[in-house]
């Protein structure tokens, strides 16, 4: 008797179908799955054995061929065992077979028949719709998750006797509803009204929300880089349900527990400075997503910035030009998103107390040199503000609180929309910092008075021509906060202002 069923298994932010064909036939009893399986799945046959028997059922002593096609994907993971055993059930007639017809089935079992979540619930459910299924059954502790894709129904089970009994139609399930529960609200992060004084570094942090720019801050220790930058997130518009299910897809392939529940609030990821290439980015041999994509739609945050190895910071360059990340492997190439906002953060010298007018450095210009040197040119080129974070004197400390997150956020949210409607109907809305080729040209275009002034800083600070483009992209920013149609010669030297690095080599 023949048999067959359809399930998938992980591939990136994705899933591939896998059909699993069983055939029961009289032969020396035995139990073999071929199909590329991993040492994972291969396991399963023990799994589905064990739970078949704790949960009532015979399975007779036949020779049992699993088939999992197509024949050349590798299949990984602990997704498959539900369907091979329900497919089994069918092929033995236990079940009826057209029962699975029309059903993506996905589940890993326990040797008691109890059904445990498995991980990539909105993947699944995305394969589910694109494939026009009309029911996804999924294990009841993840399939919450699945409700957020429209299109097919989501069916939770928490062990294989509830399963079978659903597609017998004995005891027919309910198909769950999305719970979206505190979405759209904005984050909870800490407020910008914490932090005192320090009004050109809390404006550059407005212009970074409202861009998209790349921050970076300098001061000595204690200065409030670290205090500024995790207040980011709270300047930044709730996610809106596509994002947060973007989000939540890929923090799922990253976690090692199954996620239940949608992320609603923008990440905030601060690696340590030990972090390796592979970690920031991605990979493996199971290729998961690294912090660059587990901060997609948010904020990473880079404190110390010359202390990361040289090989990670180089590959930033990558996703901060692109907003992606390429993990290639033999068999597959594998597209993670990661369009962020950087913020890093540094000393201005090894001692953390150059410029500071109350300790003194004891650095030489050498070894201030040496620890510049640390961080490349070209990564320094695509960050757009950069931004210096002096101490403050006592009385500036304990000096009245300033705008809340929630004022600064509304001009944010108001700065964006203006982005949002010069973009041509039926394009994405992008962000000033994304801006490329004639759209940039168009939106960044100057008059004459603008023109000679960007003259000047060109030739003055000597800048490349990628921090030019920057220095436009935020005065346009800047413009757009201000409610103005073109950029304005103010608004342009404010951007300049903003290159505190080009001013010191120029």
């Amino acid at each position: 008797m023949l048999a067959k069923t359809l399930a998938a298994t992980p591939w990136g932010m994705d899933a591939r179908p896998v059909e699993v064909e069983v055939d029961v036939r009289l032969g020396l009893p035995q139990m073999q799955i071929v199909g590329l399986a991993d040492a994972a799945v291969r396991e399963s046959r023990e799994r589905v054995r064990a739970a078949l028997r704790h949960s009532g059922f015979e399975v007779p002593p036949r020779s049992i061929v699993i088939s999992l096609a197509p024949a050349d994907l590798r299949k990984e993971g602990n997704h498959l065992d539900l369907a091979i055993a329900l497919a089994l059930l069918a092929a033995l007639e236990q079940l009826p077979a057209e029962a699975l017809t029309g059903r993506l089935i996905l589940g890993e079992l326990g040797l008691d028949g109890s059904i445990r979540p498995v991980r990539g619930a909105l993947a699944f459910a995305d394969l589910a719709a694109q494939l026009g299924v009309a029911e996804v059954v999924l294990p009841s502790a993840v399939a919450e998750q699945a409700t957020l894709r429209a299109g097919p129904r989501v069916i939770g089970v928490r062990n294989l006797a509830e399963a079978v009994a659903h597609l017998a139609g004995e005891q027919p399930l309910s198909a769950l509803r999305a719970s979206v529960e505190g979405f759209g609200l904005p984050s909870r992060s800490a407020d910008l009204a914490d932090v005192c004084g320090q009004g050109f570094a809390k404006r550059a942090l407005e212009i970074a929300a409202a861009g998209g720019h790349n921050l970076l801050l300098i001061g000595p220790p204690g200065s409030g880089k670290t205090m500024l930058a995790r207040r980011l997130p709270g300047l930044l518009p709730p996610l809106s349900l596509e994002e947060a299910v973007e989000v939540t897809k890929l923090h799922a392939l990253a976690s090692d527990e199954p996620l239940s529940t949608l992320i609603v609030e923008r990440p905030f990821r601060s690696p340590h400075s030990g972090t390796s290439a592979a970690g920031l980015i991605g990979g493996g041999s199971d290729p998961r997503p690294g912090e660059v994509s587990l901060a997609h739609r948010g904020v990473l945050f880079l404190d110390e910035l010359p202390e990361f190895r040289r090989d990670a910071l180089e590959a930033l360059r990558q996703p901060l030009e692109d907003g992606e990340v390429l993990v290639a492997r033999a068999r597959a190439r594998i597209r993670f998103p990661a369009r962020f906002s950087l913020v890093c953060a540094f000393n201005p010298c090894p001692c953390g107390h150059l410029g500071d007018p109350r300790i003194a450095c004891t650095c030489s210009a050498g070894a201030i040199e040496r620890y510049r040197s640390r961080v490349s040119g070209p990564l320094l080129d695509r960050i757009d503000l950069h931004v210096e974070v002096p101490r403050l004197p006592l009385p500036e400390l304990q000096g009245p609180p300033g705008e809340s997150s929630a004022v600064v956020r509304e001009r944010v949210a108001l700065a964006r929309r203006r982005q949002s409607e010069r973009c041509e109907l039926g394009s994405p809305p992008p962000l000033n910092a994304t801006l490329s080729g004639a759209a940039a040209k168009r939106v960044c275009a100057l008059d004459g008075r603008g023109q000679a002034l960007l003259e000047r800083a060109y030739e003055k600070l000597g800048l490349s021509a990628r921090a030019l483009d920057r220095v436009l992209k935020v005065a346009r920013t800047i413009a757009d906060l201000a409610g103005a149609e073109r950029i304005e010669p103010a608004h342009l030297a404010e951007a300049i202002q903003f290159r505190s690095l080009d001013r010191r080599s120029g």
